[in-house]
């Protein structure tokens, strides 16, 4: 939603807010993973510092567009380090086989 520049605040907010209600509704599963913790950690952040605070603008929502974005990608960064990881390990098992 960060990247459509066609999305206003109003939109922004519905569409958030009916994402984060449903993630309330499941059941909490503690997940060790840094990625995890850390995804978890933004959405409640990214929730009190533009969905609750008096006033989520269009001007407000244009100023954190390319700040979130850099946010997102780092958490994409963090998850796809950890799926790095597991298929290194995984390849090398497969090489232990043949030598």
């Amino acid at each position: 939603m960060f990247r459509d520049k066609n999305i206003t605040a109003k939109q922004f907010e519905k569409k958030f807010v009916s994402l984060k209600e449903s993630f309330d509704k499941k059941d909490e599963i503690f997940l060790n993973s840094e990625y995890h913790q850390e995804m978890k950690s933004y959405i409640i952040l990214l929730y009190y510092r533009l969905i609750i605070s008096e006033e989520f603008t269009d001007k407000i929502f244009d100023d954190v567009r390319e700040a979130e974005m850099s946010n997102l990608n780092r958490l994409q960064k963090l998850k796809n380090r950890t799926n790095y990881k597991k298929d290194k390990h995984k390849s090398q098992s497969r090489n232990e086989d043949f030598g």
